[in-house]
């Protein structure tokens, strides 16, 4: 069976590290950009594309509620999970992520195992040992 992959936006580069680390952990493949527009033309030159995103809100160049909507354009993302990764914590910010397509959000600072576990729900992951 192949090896899910995941890509991760977030202009954070701590933030970047520490979820693909959690990711590469369970054996996951990640694929990272710093922002909505890296991950686009990331996205547009994969030929297998991705299995899930993970993505931030507050990014320059193109947002995260402006990337995912792009993302759901296309035909080849439509039923790929996104889960949003934000330190945005109101519920107007959840909402308005889930109406760009998001399928669920996460509020930083995360737990590791939470993320994991979120991941679960739409892909089978082997959890670290």
């Amino acid at each position: 069976m192949a090896e899910n992959v995941i890509m991760v936006v977030d202009d954070s580069p701590t933030v970047v590290k520490f979820v693909s680390f959690a990711l590469r952990s369970t054996g996951m493949k990640v694929v990272t950009a710093c922002d909505g527009m890296d991950a686009l033309e990331k996205l547009s030159s994969m030929s297998d594309g991705v299995d899930l995103i993970i993505t931030d809100l507050n990014m320059p160049n193109v947002d995260g509620y402006e990337f995912i909507a792009t993302v759901r354009q296309n035909q080849q993302y439509q039923s790929v999970p996104i889960i949003i990764l934000s330190s945005e914590e109101e519920e107007k910010d959840k909402a308005k992520g889930i109406e760009a397509g998001a399928s669920s959000y996460l509020v930083k600072p995360f737990k590791p195992n939470v993320l994991l576990a979120e991941v679960s729900k739409y892909l089978r992951i082997k959890q670290p040992t």
